[in-house]
């Protein structure tokens, strides 16, 4: 008893010492129980992450950007959206990090080292787009279950690896190979070691594709912990949870991936739409693979307020999964009319694009500009809200900001 309250004494001091300040009623506290304001470090320190990003969640961490935040061409890590499934794994050590290959459609099992990535296949560059299937899921109605991103789900960083292609082949691939899976570190958040949180993958095909990276730097520095490091997948153009991060084995498959997220509900889609509020079985959903056409104006910042007579320059990006963006447009008089913007070409295939216009307002008041992209097969983004569905996945409406003419 006299050791418990020497215990619990000492931990009331640490705490008042930490915070400066008296813990009122710090006696009457539960045993074992910590205060909030010591539960959770900060994540904007903790990731390096700008404190204009929103914090969807805490366990596990998912923050998002705003449409302004996200003006670079390049996006830099304290804009890029966190989306995990599972803890982030602790103690990494990139000098003992192994990858290894398997599964039923495999000539041989095959175990690399980080060095080995590096030093035994060529490296690649490439911008990549990667974007949360639920970004923009806070528009539906009825709502849909899961964190309710708005806009800033979506990234696009310069991504450095070898091509998981070099790496299978390496290994050996057999004909009857379907899909890859992959099996990362992350903790499930039960903390139960035989529980994953998130297995997802690709078909072959994607997996084999030029720009479908094993990544080890991000922005021409090591990938940041909380993005994957030491080694993550970079499937771009696909849902970003395609993309795996800290991944310690890729199986190749002769069946379509059954891990964690990758049956049921998870990240799938009615095959056939459906009315708003519906109940679909699971055999009548279909898995997302490349994202739909969509952009963002992200200058200036929505709600600005500009003086009359002079023209507003916007820019943003569009991007359009395993497609290109073939025509970018904006509306001021809430989709009447369109007028084209000037749209750049992608850094590389699956990079997102960036466009740009100069707009003048036939006199003072309210406006909205709404932004549309069309994608190289000639699909055009929705004015409203696309298709309901019961996980509120791929949401590509067009995205608008709010301008005052003074």
């Amino acid at each position: 008893m006299k050791r418990r309250k020497f215990v619990r004494n000492t931990v009331l001091s640490g705490i008042c010492s930490a915070s400066g300040v008296e813990l009122v009623f710090g006696a009457l506290m539960p045993e074992g129980y910590l205060p909030l304001a010591f539960q959770e470090e900060d994540p904007f320190e903790l990731f390096e992450k700008d404190r204009g990003m929103v914090v969807l969640n805490n366990r596990p961490w998912n923050l998002e950007a705003r449409a302004h935040l996200l003006n670079d061409r390049v996006t830099p890590n304290k804009y890029m959206f966190i989306r995990n499934n599972g803890l982030i794994p602790e103690n990494i050590d990139g000098s003992r990090w192994t990858l290894t290959i398997d599964g039923e459609a495999v000539e041989q099992k095959k175990v690399y080292s980080l060095e080995d990535l590096k030093s035994g296949f060529k490296q690649y560059t490439y911008q990549l787009t990667l974007e949360c299937g639920g970004n923009g899921r806070s528009e539906f109605n009825p709502p849909a279950k899961g964190n309710q991103w708005t806009i800033g789900a979506v990234s696009c960083a310069n991504w450095t690896g070898v091509r998981l292609r070099d790496v299978l082949k390496d290994a050996g691939i057999k004909d009857n190979a379907v899909y890859v899976g992959y099996h990362s570190a992350d903790v499930h958040l039960s903390r139960d070691p035989t529980k994953e949180p998130i297995s997802r993958g690709v078909p072959i095909q994607k997996a084999l594709q030029e720009e479908t990276l094993l990544a080890f730097k991000m922005n021409d520095k090591d990938i940041p912990r909380v993005h994957g490091y030491p080694l993550r997948l970079v499937a771009g153009g696909w849902p970003a949870s395609a993309s795996g991060k800290w991944v310690q084995r890729v199986s190749v498959r002769n069946i379509v991936h059954d891990g964690p997220k990758m049956t049921g509900s998870s990240y799938r889609v009615p095959c056939e739409p459906v009315a708003p509020g519906s109940e679909v079985k699971d055999e009548d959903m279909c898995i997302i693979e490349s994202m739909p056409v969509k952009s963002l104006v992200t200058f200036p910042k929505s709600g600005a307020l500009l003086d009359h007579g002079k023209k507003l320059r916007i820019n943003g990006h569009a991007w359009a999964g395993e497609l290109e963006v073939s025509k970018m447009e904006y509306s001021i008089d809430f989709g009447t009319s369109w007028m084209q913007c000037a749209l750049d070409k992608p850094a590389n295939r699956l990079a997102w694009q960036h466009f740009t216009a100069e707009i003048s307002f036939p006199k003072k008041g309210y406006y909205e500009v709404w932004a549309r992209a069309t994608d190289s097969l000639g699909r055009a983004q929705p004015m409203v809200l696309p298709g309901w569905n019961p996980k509120g996945y791929l949401n590509n409406a067009c995205h608008r900001i709010a301008i005052k003419m003074i």
